[in-house]
C-alpha cells in the first residue's frame, strides 16, 4: 500500500527556510540543531506528531479498572499511521511545551503513555514472587555456570513464570485486609496486575547474571592455592555489587529522567509485560494478538532449537567453505567460526546470530557503525597482519581469546608464579615470554581506542546537556513519561549516600581484616575510575544499546600500579568496572520502572533486597560446590565442572597483574603498538563532530565512534558470522521492515526479539537437562554434527609450526 503524505510531515529544506520573529536565531534551524546529538530522533516527523502507540485507538487498558483512550486525532502519515497528539502545534509557533506521546517510535511501539497510580505495587505478591524466583535464578545460574557446555536461565522466563504464578496467588490468596499500626494491608489487594509484574520481573534482572567477584574466590583456591574466609567473600562480594546501586543516585537524572535516554534493552521488557498482561484471558479478534504472536514466536524458537543446537550443530556453525577444505589452513583462517575470521552471513541458529545482542533491539544506526569498523579492523587489517606474519602472527590462530607461549602451546600461567601465588621474573625467564593472536591484540587495541573515543565523544557532544541536566528534577521534564512519574515520591538522596557508606565500609574492612594483597588507596583509585565513565558509558548505553567494557582499562592501570601482585590486580579489575556496570544495570531497570510507572521507591527496595540476596547465595553455592565437588575446577572434572571462566580470569590475572603492560605494551616492547590505539581513539571523534555540525541532515550525525569501538569488546571470542548475521538480520527488521511495513514493526519488533531469546534460553535449558546431562548425556555421532569439529579451524590451527620454539631468544 501506498503511503500517504500528512500535511504535518516535515519537509526538511522548507523548514530550513522558516525563521522566528528573532532573526539571528531561525526556529527551524533551531530545532534540527537541538536534536543533532540524538541520532534516534527523527526529522521526518515534526515533534507534536506521533504514529500508533501501543494502545491503538480504541483500545482500553486491560490490565486497570479504568479505561483509557488515546489521543482522537488521527491522520496519515508516511509511515502509514500518523496521529496528532491534542497538545499539537505548528512546527512555526514558537514553542512546544508538553507533548502527550514520546517523540520515539520505539518508546511508542512498547509503551503506553497512560498509567493508574492506583494499582498496588508493594505487595505480599511481589515480595513473595519476586524473593523465590530471583533466590531460584541466581543459585540455578551460579551452579551451571563452571560446568561445559554451560547453561544460563534467562530472566525472561522467570518473567514469563512470574505472570502464572501471581495469577494463581490471586486465585488462593485470602482478600482478608489487615491493620498494623495504621496500615492497612492485604495478602490479596485485588487482581495481579503489570506493575508487580514489573516489581518482579526487575528483582530476577538484578540477579541473572553471575556475581563477578566470586570468579576471583575460584581462581585464589584453584591457581594461586588460596581459601578465602567466607566473611572476606561477603564482604568483598557486597561491596562490590551495591557500590554501583550507590551512584544511581546521582546520575538518574541524566540516564533515566530524559526522554533521548531510551534504554532499548528496557522496551523488550517493557513490550513483553505490557503484551502478556494486556491480553491475558481475552480474545482479539480483528488480527492476531501481540499474546498469541508472542507465544507462537516462544513455542516456534524453543522447538527450533533442537535443531542447530542438538540434532544438527552445523547449521549453527555453518562454516560450509571449511567443510570443503577442512585441511586448507588459509581457507579455514578467513571463513572459519571458531578460530577464524569468520567470513560469510549464514548461520541458522538465534544464538549465534544474538550473540552480541539482538538485533531486533538496536537501532539500525548502531548496527551499521558496528558492522563497518568490524569490517575496517577484523576483515582488512587483522588478515593483512596475519598473513605478513607480523609478530609472529603465523605461529597462532588468528582469532582466540587464548594467548600462547613461544612453542606454539596455550600460555601456563602456574609456571611464572611461585607457591604465594606472586610473579617470579626467574620463573618467568626460564618459561618463555607472552604472545597474543593477533585479534587478540586488535581487541585491546580497540578497547583501548574506546576509553578515550567515550571521554571525548562525550564532551564533544553532550557537555551542555550535562551542564543543563545538574539543574533540572523530574518535574522539569516534559516527556509526558516523566510528567507521569511526578505522581510517586523519588528516593531521597540520603538513601543513595547510606548505602554507598555502607558498601565503601564493607570494602575497608575486608581488606584491612583479610590478606588480599591489595591496599585500601588502590580500592579508591579503582572505584574512582569506576565513577568517572559512569555518565559518558551510560549515555552511549542509553542510546545505543552497545555496552562498553572497561576491565581492559581497570586492567591497564592495575598492572602499573601493582606490579607483581596477580591478585591484587583482579580485586582492582573487580572494583575498577563492577560498581559502573552495576550501575548502568540499574540503570536499565530504573527505565523499565520510568516507563511503566513502578513507585521509585519500590524500585530501590526490591533491587536492593535482590542484589544484596545473590550475594549470600552466590558465595554459599560456589562454598558448597567447592566442598561437595570432586575436582572442582579442574580439566579431569567427571561432570564437567572444569570452570572455563576461571581459566581466563586466572590468565587475565597473571598478563596484567604479574607479566604487567610494561612487559608487554611499554617501550620497546612487542605489542607497544597497540597503545597509539588510545591516540586514535581520542582523534576520531573530533573530525566527524564538525562534518555532522557542518552538514546536520547528513549521515555524518550518524557516525559514532565510540559505538564502532564498544561494539567489538566481545571479538574474541565471537567471530565474523556473529556480526554478519547480527548486522543481516537488524537490516531486515531495524531498516527494510521498519520503513515499508512500519506498523508491523511498531505490533510485532520487540514481541518478537523476546520470543525468540525466550525461546533459545528455554530450548538450551530442555537440551541440556534432558538430553546433555542424566547419566553422562546422550550423544548424536554423525555428520551433521562433527562436519564442523573436524577442520583446521576447530583445531585451531596455526599456519605455521614452530621448530622447537619461535622469538626472541631472550626477554626480561
Amino acid at each position: 500500500m501506498e503511503a500517504k503524505t500528512s500535511s504535518y510531515a516535515l519537509n526538511i529544506p522548507t523548514l530550513l527556510r522558516k525563521r522566528n520573529s528573532s532573526p539571528d536565531v531561525p526556529e527551524d534551524v533551531d530545532y534540527v540543531m537541538s536534536h543533532l546529538n540524538d541520532p534516534n530522533w527523527d526529522y521526518s516527523q515534526p515533534p507534536t506528531a506521533s504514529t500508533e502507540t501501543f494502545n491503538e485507538k480504541g483500545e482500553t487498558s486491560s490490565w486497570t479498572d479504568q479505561s483509557y483512550r488515546e489521543t482522537e486525532t488521527e491522520t496519515a502519515s508516511q509511515l502509514d499511521s500518523t496521529r496528532v497528539g491534542t497538545s499539537g502545534v505548528d512546527l512555526r509557533e514558537a514553542k512546544v511545551e508538553f507533548n502527550d506521546e514520546s517523540p520515539y517510535a520505539e518508546v511508542r511501539a512498547a509503551v503506553p503513555n497512560t498509567d493508574d497510580p492506583s494499582l498496588p505495587v508493594n505487595t505480599f505478591r511481589v515480595w513473595f514472587l519476586g524473593i523465590i524466583l530471583s533466590s531460584l535464578l541466581s543459585a540455578l545460574n551460579h551452579f551451571l555456570l563452571p560446568r561445559w557446555p554451560s547453561v544460563a536461565i534467562s530472566a525472561l522466563i522467570a518473567q514469563l513464570i512470574a505472570l502464572p504464578a501471581g495469577k494463581f496467588l490471586e486465585w488462593v490468596l485470602p482478600k482478608r485486609r489487615f491493620n498494623t499500626f495504621g496500615f492497612v494491608w492485604s495478602f490479596n489487594p485485588g487482581p495481579f496486575n503489570v506493575k508487580e509484574h514489573t516489581v518482579i520481573t526487575i528483582m530476577a534482572n538484578a540477579v541473572y547474571t553471575d556475581v563477578y567477584s566470586t570468579s576471583i574466590f575460584a581462581t585464589q583456591r584453584v591457581f594461586y592455592n588460596q581459601n578465602p574466609p567466607v566473611g572476606y567473600q561477603l564482604l568483598i562480594t557486597m561491596s562490590s555489587q551495591l557500590i554501583g546501586y550507590a551512584w544511581a543516585g546521582i546520575v538518574r537524572q541524566f540516564l533515566v529522567w530524559p526522554a533521548s535516554m531510551i534504554w532499548p534493552s528496557a522496551l523488550v521488557s517493557c513490550a513483553l509485560l505490557n503484551t502478556l498482561n494486556r491480553n491475558w484471558g481475552k480474545k482479539e479478534t480483528k488480527h492476531i494478538s501481540r499474546e498469541k504472536f508472542f507465544l507462537f514466536a516462544a513455542i516456534g524458537s524453543t522447538l527450533y532449537y533442537f535443531l542447530p543446537g542438538y540434532l544438527f550443530t552445523g547449521l549453527s556453525v555453518f562454516s560450509w567453505v571449511c567443510w570443503i577444505a577442512p585441511k586448507n589452513q588459509t581457507v579455514n583462517t578467513l571463513f572459519g567460526y571458531n578460530t577464524g575470521l569468520g567470513l560469510g552471513f549464514l548461520t541458522f541458529d538465534w544464538s549465534m546470530i544474538s550473540w552480541i545482542g539482538s538485533p531486533l533491539v538496536s537501532p539500525w544506526w548502531t548496527e551499521a557503525n558496528l558492522f563497518v569498523s568490524f569490517v575496517i579492523v577484523y576483515w582488512i587489517v587483522a588478515p593483512i597482519l596475519y598473513f605478513k606474519n607480523v609478530l609472529y602472527a603465523k605461529f597462532m590462530p588468528i582469532s582466540t581469546s587464548t594467548a600462547f607461549d613461544n612453542t606454539g602451546m596455550p600460555y601456563d600461567i602456574t609456571a611464572v608464579v611461585d607457591e604465594n601465588g606472586l610473579f617470579s621474573e626467574e620463573k618467568y625467564r626460564a618459561y618463555s615470554p607472552l604472545y597474543m593472536p593477533v585479534n587478540l591484540q586488535l581487541a585491546y587495541g580497540t578497547q583501548f581506542a574506546l576509553i578515550t573515543a567515550v571521554v571525548v565523544h562525550t564532551f564533544l557532544w553532550y557537555r551542555h546537556d550535562i551542564v543543563r541536566q545538574f539543574r533540572r528534577t523530574l518535574r522539569d521534564e516534559k516527556d509526558v513519561h516523566s510528567r507521569l512519574m511526578t505522581a510517586y515520591r523519588e528516593v531521597p538522596g540520603w538513601w543513595y549516600g547510606t548505602l554507598f557508606v555502607v558498601a565503601f565500609v564493607f570494602g575497608v574492612v575486608a581488606l584491612q581484616v583479610y590478606p588480599s594483597d591489595f591496599p585500601v588507596w588502590a580500592y579508591i583509585v579503582a572505584l574512582l575510575i569506576s565513577f568517572i565513565f559512569v555518565l559518558p558509558v551510560g549515555i552511549i548505553r542509553a542510546i545505543t544499546n552497545q555496552l562498553a567494557a572497561l576491565n581492559v582499562l581497570a586492567e591497564f592501570v592495575a598492572g602499573y600500579i601493582l606490579p607483581g601482585h596477580p591478585v591484587g590486580a583482579m580485586l582492582f579489575k573487580t572494583y575498577g568496572f563492577v560498581p559502573m556496570y552495576q550501575t548502568l544495570f540499574f540503570m536499565n531497570d530504573l527505565k523499565i520502572g520510568h516507563y511503566m510507572k513502578i513507585p521509585p521507591r519500590v524500585m530501590f527496595m526490591s533491587q536492593l533486597v535482590a542484589s544484596t540476596l545473590a550475594c549470600f547465595i552466590c558465595v554459599g553455592v560456589q562454598q558448597w560446590q567447592f566442598g561437595h565437588i570432586t575436582d572442582m575446577c579442574l580439566p579431569t572434572q567427571k561432570d564437567g565442572f572444569i570452570c572455563n571462566d576461571v581459566s581466563t580470569f586466572a590468565t587475565a590475572s597473571i598478563i596484567w597483574g604479574g607479566i604487567g603492560p610494561q612487559r608487554l605494551f611499554g617501550i620497546g616492547a612487542m605489542y607497544n603498538w597497540v597503545l597509539y590505539f588510545f591516540l586514535i581513539g581520542a582523534l576520531l571523534p573530533i573530525p566527524f563532530y564538525f562534518l555532522a555540525r557542518r552538514y546536520p541532515l547528513s549521515i555524518w550525525r550518524y557516525v559514532n565512534i565510540p559505538v564502532c569501538f564498544a561494539g567489538l569488546g566481545q571479538l574474541p571470542p565471537a567471530t565474523g558470522i556473529n556480526y554478519s548475521a547480527f548486522l543481516t538480520v537488524g537490516a531486515i527488521f531495524q531498516w527494510w521492515v521498519r520503513r515499508y511495513h512500519f506498523r508491523w514493526w511498531l505490533r510485532f519488533n520487540y514481541i518478537l526479539s523476546a520470543g525468540l531469546d525466550i525461546g533459545v534460553s528455554v530450548g538450551i535449558v530442555l537440551v541440556f537437562f534432558c538430553l546433555q546431562y542424566p547419566k553422562g548425556g546422550i550423544e548424536l555421532n554423525w555428520w551433521g554434527n562433527t562436519v564442523w569439529q573436524n577442520t583446521f579451524d576447530a583445531m585451531g590451527m596455526p599456519a605455521l609450526l614452530p621448530n622447537g620454539t619461535f622469538g626472541p631468544l631472550t626477554w626480561a
